[in-house]
């Protein structure tokens, strides 16, 4: 007696979907890499490998018009007639990196400087050093930043991984530093 195993699915284009929500319908084990894109207005998913899929399922006891003959399905990977199962590792592999890739994905698509902002750096030569964030560079993932060194602003092109909002910017946002300590006495400084 067979077991379930998991083989990949080829698909008419743009049909990843639509030949997945016919398996899982019929009780199939499905599972389709999905890789979210950043619009400038809403995430968008669509499939990581276009027109494929992959599927969970023992190939003797699933019914074989089931398989074959699926709306937008061209056919189970092969080798000669033989189906190609592909290793559980292998499915939990590709599940890791997808999603990982995602939240990186994710984590870029944030708002996170504004021009004038208090960053630190967190990498390189210039590690803990204070700088100006000035803007983003043409590569996307590369930034200007003001750094002051010997009394005199340089301006550094880094990563935008290489920076973060500076600690001291966060506890202060919108106040205005004491000047007295209360019944009008001056604070000295």
């Amino acid at each position: 007696m067979s077991q379930q195993k998991w083989y990949a699915l080829f698909t008419k284009p743009k049909a990843e979907y639509k030949v997945a929500a016919v398996l899982e319908q019929s009780g199939v084990e499905v599972y389709l890499p999905e890789i979210c894109r950043k619009n400038s207005t809403e995430t968008v998913h669509s499939p990581f490998f276009p027109c494929y899929l992959f599927m969970s399922a023992n190939l003797q006891a699933l019914d074989v018009a089931l398989w074959r003959w699926a709306s937008g399905l061209r056919n189970i990977v092969s080798y000669g007639d033989e189906p190609i199962h592909l290793s559980p590792e292998l499915i939990h592999h590709i599940q890791v990196k997808i999603e990982k890739l995602n939240s990186q994905i994710h984590e870029m698509g944030k708002p996170t400087f504004k021009q004038g902002d208090s960053v630190r750096i967190l990498h390189g030569p210039l590690k803990d050093m204070e700088a100006i964030f000035e803007g983003p560079t043409t590569p996307s993932k590369r930034v200007h930043v003001l750094l002051t060194i010997l009394e005199q602003q340089r301006r550094i092109r880094l990563d935008v991984s290489d920076i973060e909002k500076s600690p001291s910017q966060d506890q202060h946002l919108g106040k205005r530093p004491r000047r007295t300590r209360g019944r009008g006495r001056r604070i000295k400084h």
